[in-house]
């Protein structure tokens, strides 16, 4: 009986310290940040259910690709991954979609785990790719002048908060290399930056008051959740719209999405986009925006995108010192890996490469220049370690 009310006491007293704490942090933050970052707690492929969002309307013309299904390609994958079943290795490993293109004809679609082909799947950071070819569509309209131009230009308070901000380029913001802190874990559970980009309902607000300058831009890549809103703050500010609507209007009609999908925000009284993930859609319609960066940005017969952009962006970056510069994880993709404007560059030799786009929980947009080639994966979660997806799409653009 003693043990029994010493442990409802310390239950009553662990209760009334978490609501303690609870009750302090909705003073400090917003009730729904603080029901976001307690309730909800680690982001999951099916976080589009839970945000509100603007909705990606299907295009007018759908556009099909043509169907040459190959038996080889789940033979070579098979061979690849080590097992003698590929669909079972891709459903035992958590996969959604898994989409393969060459030649532009789907050479193999198969989709996994609950998901058929008409489910919607989310993009994580793969949406990070979007945001930096709506950048580079925002210059070719004239829009924005260059990527050298300082974002103060466009967020003048960053300057009137601190002159350093003047040095950061827009260049800065899609190399991940503006010298921003960035701490996506501190001991306090909502002053961490990752969860404060994820969840805060106003991410105008700690894009420009919550980040805090501590290096020169350029020195080395640090991921940071902050450059995307910076940037999403530039493109609404300089077209005057909605990013949705840029991206609806410059890409996702002229591509030809044959779904309607959406772009999750951060919430309906601040009404801006979460830059950092959350496009929602078909994984089909991903694979061609694959496809576009694959063509140099010609989409049939027109071009979306400058070609001169899809190089510039892709293209592998080649620090002075790739040790300094990179975060380790980068010595483990095949090849050499590198990042530039929000995409993922893996070194063939010369001047060929592969790059991808790559989000949380394993989706990837993997294009193949080399072997005219597009792989498409989404997923509930990795499955694998994200290096060892990369490492099979290398080996496989390789061979096949």
């Amino acid at each position: 009986m003693k043990l029994r009310k010493v442990l409802s006491t310390l239950a009553i007293i662990v209760i009334g310290a978490i609501a303690l704490f609870l009750a302090i942090a909705m003073l400090v933050y917003p009730p729904e940040y603080v029901y976001r970052a307690t309730v909800w707690q680690d982001s999951d492929a099916f976080d589009w259910q839970k945000f509100p969002s603007h909705p990606l309307n299907a295009a007018p013309a759908a556009y099909h690709f043509d169907v040459a299904p190959s038996p080889r390609v789940s033979e070579l994958f098979a061979q690849l991954a080590g097992t003698d079943d590929w669909e079972r290795f891709l459903e035992e490993n958590d996969t959604q979609a898994f989409i393969v293109i060459q030649d532009g004809k789907i050479l193999y679609e198969n989709y996994f785990n609950n998901t058929r082909r008409d489910s919607i799947v989310t993009s994580f950071s793969v949406a990070k790719s979007f945001d930096s070819a709506l950048i580079g569509i925002a210059i070719q309209e004239g829009y924005i002048h260059s990527v050298d131009d300082p974002i103060t230009i466009y967020l003048p308070e960053l300057a009137e908060r601190d002159p350093r901000f003047n040095e950061i380029t827009i260049r800065h913001l899609l190399l991940m290399a503006s010298g921003l802190e960035y701490r996506a874990f501190r001991p306090l559970l909502f002053n961490s930056d990752d969860i404060l980009t994820s969840y805060y309902p106003d991410q105008r607000k700690i894009a420009l008051e919550n980040t805090h300058i501590i290096d020169p831009p350029g020195a080395y890549y640090r991921y940071n959740k902050y450059h995307p809103q910076l940037l999403g703050m530039i493109l609404e500010r300089t077209t005057g719209m909605p990013v949705t609507s840029y991206l609806q209007t410059r890409i996702w009609d002229r591509l030809g999405m044959e779904y309607s999908g959406s772009w999750s925000i951060d919430s309906k009284a601040s009404d801006f986009e979460k830059m950092e993930t959350g496009i929602n859609a078909r994984a089909i319609d991903f694979a061609k925006f694959g496809v576009l960066f694959l063509n140099g940005g010609s989409w049939q017969g027109n071009q979306v995108i400058f070609k001169a952009w899809i190089d510039e962006s892709t293209r592998p970056l080649f620090p002075q010192n790739y040790a300094d510069y990179y975060s380790d994880w980068y010595a483990l993709l095949p090849g050499e890996g590198h990042y530039k404007y929000m995409w993922y560059s893996l070194v063939r030799g010369g001047d060929v490469y592969d790059f991808a786009a790559e989000g949380n929980k394993g989706q990837f947009i993997y294009v193949s220049p080399q072997a005219n080639l597009v792989i498409v994966r989404s997923g509930i979660e990795y499955g694998i370690p994200s290096e060892d997806w990369f490492q099979l799409f290398y080996e496989f653009a390789s061979q096949f």
